[in-house]
C-alpha cells in the first residue's frame, strides 16, 4: 500500500467536504466532524494510516475548519503560558517561562487572517488595514493582540496570553517562592481594610495573577466593578460583580467606548470597589478621583520598572488628561494611593514582588515612600536567582484604615 503525504492528504480532504458540504446550513460540531471521520477512513483505503494517524488527522481538519487550525494544541495545551504569532511561519511559544519555536506553520498568509478574523469577530471586534491593531480575547478569557499590515512589516502579528483554568493562589505564589507568607499576610489585611493599592512591573512580571489573588482577598458582600481593556479578570467568590470592558470605534469612527467612560459610569452603580485593570493613559485622572471620593479599597495595574518609575509615570498619565500644577497631581497620587507594589521577571524567569511600599505622604514638592517589604538576592548565580521578599523595620504610617476595620496589623 503506497505511503501518503499528510499535508497534501489533508488539503485535498478538506477541499473535498467544503466542496460537497452546503455550509449555508447550520451544521453542527458533530456533525461536522462525523462527516470529516468518513472521509479521513475513506481516504485510508488507499494507503496505510493507523488508528492515531487517523484520529489526529480528523482533529487537525477540524481545528483548520471550526477552530483555530494548527494553534489549537498549543491553546489546549495547559502548560504553554503565551503564543507569539509572527507572520504565517514564525510561531513561537513559552512553557515554564522558556520561549521555543514551533515547528509548524500556517499554509498561507490568508489561512492566519481567516484565524484572526475568527477571533476578533467573536468577541465583537473589528481589525482591518484601516485600524490594524486590536485587543480581544478567546471564549477562555485568553488575551488575545493582533497588529496587521502594514503596521506590522512581517505580519500578520498576533500574540495570545493564555491563562490557567484554574486560577493561581496565594498559596501558589509562596510556593513559587513570589512572595513571603508574612508579606502575603501583609497584603490579605490591607485588601480587608480598604487599603487602595496600585500594582506595577513589566510586561509579563505576573501583574494580572497578583490583581486575581489580591482580589480573591475581598469580602464576599461587596459590590465590585471591574473595568478591562480585554476582560480577563478571573474573580471568584463575589456574586456581586458588574464586569465592563471597552469598546472599539466602529468603521465610520463612533461609538468607541474608553476606560475613563467606564469608570465615570461606575461611579453611578453604587460600588463598594473599582478594579481597574491597566490604567496607560487619562484614565488615570479618573482612577485617582475615585479612589479619592470614598471608593476605598479599589486595585489598578501599570507599567513601570520601579515604584518610583511608576509614580513618575501616574503624573505624566494625568498630566494628558488635564492641565494641573504637578503639586496638585502629587497631592492627589499621595492622597488616592495607600499602598504601592511592584514585580519583576527575573533573570531566571522566575516572577518575584520585589517591594511593597506605602504612600506615605506629600512633602517638600515630592511623594514619601514608605518601603515595608523589600527583596534582597543572597548570592549570586546565573542561573537561579537566589533571594526573599524581607520585611524593611519601617512600620506603616497610615494606620487609621487598619482601626476603622478592626483589624490587629504588627507591620
Amino acid at each position: 500500500m503506497p505511503q501518503y503525504d499528510k499535508g497534501a492528504m489533508l488539503k485535498e480532504i478538506k477541499a473535498s467536504i467544503e466542496e460537497s458540504v452546503d455550509f449555508r446550513k447550520d451544521i453542527s460540531d458533530e456533525e461536522l466532524l462525523d462527516i470529516i471521520a468518513k472521509s479521513v477512513f475513506e481516504k485510508s483505503r488507499n494507503c496505510y494510516m493507523t488508528i492515531a494517524e487517523k484520529r489526529e488527522s480528523v482533529e487537525a481538519i477540524f481545528n483548520s475548519m471550526r477552530r483555530l487550525g494548527i494553534l489549537q494544541p498549543v491553546l489546549d495545551d495547559p502548560s504553554v503560558t503565551e503564543i507569539m504569532v509572527n507572520g504565517p511561519d514564525n510561531i513561537f511559544i513559552e512553557r515554564s517561562g522558556r520561549i521555543s519555536k514551533m515547528e509548524l506553520g500556517f499554509e498561507s498568509r490568508e489561512k492566519l487572517e481567516d484565524v484572526i478574523q475568527s477571533i476578533v469577530s467573536k468577541a465583537n471586534r473589528m481589525v482591518n488595514e484601516a485600524s490594524p491593531i486590536v485587543d480581544a480575547r478567546l471564549a477562555d478569557g485568553s488575551r488575545v493582540n493582533v497588529v496587521l499590515q502594514p503596521i506590522a512589516i512581517n505580519g500578520p502579528i498576533m500574540t495570545i496570553r493564555k491563562f490557567p483554568e484554574k486560577p493561581m493562589t496565594v498559596e501558589d505564589l509562596i510556593k513559587h517562592g513570589s512572595i513571603t507568607e508574612d508579606a502575603a499576610e501583609a497584603l490579605r489585611n490591607f485588601v480587608k481594610a480598604k487599603y487602595n493599592i496600585f500594582i506595577c512591573g513589566g510586561t509579563g512580571s505576573g501583574k494580572t495573577t497578583l490583581l486575581n489573588i489580591l482580589s480573591g482577598f475581598i469580602p464576599s458582600d461587596e459590590r465590585i466593578i471591574t473595568i478591562e481593556d480585554s476582560a480577563e479578570l478571573q474573580i471568584n467568590g463575589i456574586e456581586n460583580i458588574v464586569r465592563m470592558e471597552t469598546r472599539n470605534a466602529n468603521v465610520e469612527g463612533k461609538g468607541q467606548i474608553t476606560i475613563r467612560d467606564l469608570i465615570r459610569t461606575s461611579l453611578r452603580m453604587r460600588p463598594d470597589r473599582i478594579i481597574v485593570g491597566e490604567v496607560r493613559g487619562p484614565e488615570a485622572l479618573d482612577m485617582l478621583q475615585a479612589m479619592n471620593t470614598g471608593h476605598d479599597g479599589s486595585i489598578s495595574t501599570g507599567h513601570a520598572n520601579s515604584t518610583a518609575d511608576m509614580l513618575t509615570r501616574l503624573e505624566t498619565m494625568v498630566l494628558s488628561a488635564a492641565q494641573l500644577p504637578l503639586e496638585a497631581i502629587r497631592q492627589q497620587i499621595a492622597s488616592a494611593i495607600d499602598i504601592i507594589i511592584h514585580l519583576s521577571r527575573m533573570r531566571d524567569k522566575s516572577r518575584r514582588v520585589l517591594e511593597i511600599s506605602e504612600i506615605a505622604g506629600y512633602e517638600n514638592g515630592r511623594i514619601i515612600l514608605n518601603p515595608l517589604f523589600v527583596f534582597e538576592e543572597e548570592g549570586m548565580n546565573t542561573e537561579t536567582v537566589k533571594g526573599a521578599l524581607k520585611r524593611t523595620g519601617n512600620k506603616i504610617v497610615n494606620r487609621t484604615k487598619f482601626k476603622m476595620a478592626g483589624i490587629e496589623c504588627n507591620i
